[in-house]
């Protein structure tokens, strides 16, 4: 029988002290990039978990939750964050939050040092993919954890099909006459998962294809998700040869860059170009942009009440749907 690995194999592993991998997995602020990723790549390398039962009395009655989330880069984040609030609310819980850069990234750093040996009762993963190392860590230590907008084998998941929403968007710009489509999304750093932006662009294309209209590769941009990069990407998609009449961005932000860039190159909205975007926030309403709406603040509340559920009684996990609803507006 194969021996389980420690806290001195780890520490072996990684050329460093055992008091840094101490350090590493429960406050890893306190250590260098460098030196977290190599403790890191050690645990997942050997399969090193704490032991279960010290993770679990470390961590009872600490009354704090984690969210992780991409909070300062898409404002859809906040929202979801209001509802996880309101539902934290109704008992005495503390929120954590910590921000991860981009939802296109498929292994957080971040999620990997969490500190999952006693700082957190609980844990929401908002719009960041989870690794399958993290997955089994979270498991190993029996840490509650509810995912949003993304999902997992064996965990809680809140979601809406992004899928049926890149169908909304195309079946709506068919409906309404044009023939020759674009789409503006978010590119992935990794093919390990399924990004809610290529998700909808499934949809979109699928939709559009089964009407006899083909989306080629020449018609379709995917770019990281910062406002230079977006703005040269639609300015892009809208010079060329066969502009299309119609684009469906991945969401709000992204769609009011394509905007942009129709104005800036004099194209009438809707008349020469009508532009769809996706999750219907404050800014979908300011430049009264046609979307697809997704309930963000109720996610974030199902998530909430989900993972208090989890904390109280422990169950199998889940998966919980939400619906979504195209708003029209004025750009299409």
């Amino acid at each position: 029988m194969p021996r389980t690995p420690t806290i001195y194999d780890v520490a072996a592993e990684a050329g460093v002290s055992i008091s840094t991998v101490s350090l590493t997995l429960n406050s890893p602020g306190r250590v260098s990039e460098r030196t977290r990723r190599r403790v890191l790549a050690a645990v997942d390398a050997l399969g090193y978990v704490p032991k279960p039962d010290a993770v679990a009395k470390a961590r009872r009655g600490v009354g704090r939750v984690g969210v992780i989330a991409p909070h300062t880069s898409y404002p859809s984040v906040a929202r979801r964050l209001n509802g996880v609030l309101r539902a934290a609310a109704t008992r005495p819980l503390e929120v954590v939050l910590f921000d991860h850069e981009s939802a296109a990234e498929s292994a957080s750093p971040l999620l990997s040092s969490l500190p999952v040996t006693g700082r957190l009762d609980g844990l929401i993963v908002v719009s960041i993919p989870l690794d399958d190392a993290v997955a089994r860590r979270l498991t190993a230590v029996k840490l509650p954890t509810v995912l949003v907008d993304v999902r997992h084998p064996g965990f809680d998941s809140v979601h809406t099909d992004d899928v049926a929403g890149g169908r909304l968007a195309a079946e709506h710009l068919i409906a309404r006459g044009h023939r020759r489509f674009g789409f503006l999304g978010e590119a992935q750093t990794s093919d390990r998962y399924v990004s809610p932006s290529r998700r909808r662009l499934e949809g979109y294309r699928a939709a559009l294809a089964a009407a006899g209209h083909r989306l080629e590769d020449g018609d379709v941009r995917l770019v990281r998700h910062r406002t230079r990069h977006v703005l040269a990407a639609a300015r892009d998609l809208l010079t060329g040869p066969h502009r299309p009449t119609a684009v469906f961005a991945a969401d709000d932000v992204l769609a009011a860059s394509v905007l942009r860039a129709a104005r800036d190159l004099g194209l009438a909205v809707p008349g020469e170009l009508a532009v769809i975007g996706f999750d219907d926030g404050h800014l979908a309403e300011a430049v009264d942009l046609t979307t697809v709406r997704q309930p963000l603040e109720e996610s974030g509340r199902a998530a909430m009440e989900r993972l208090i559920q989890q904390l109280d009684r422990p169950t199998a996990p889940r998966e919980v749907t939400l619906g979504l609803e195209l708003v029209v507006r004025t750009t299409t």
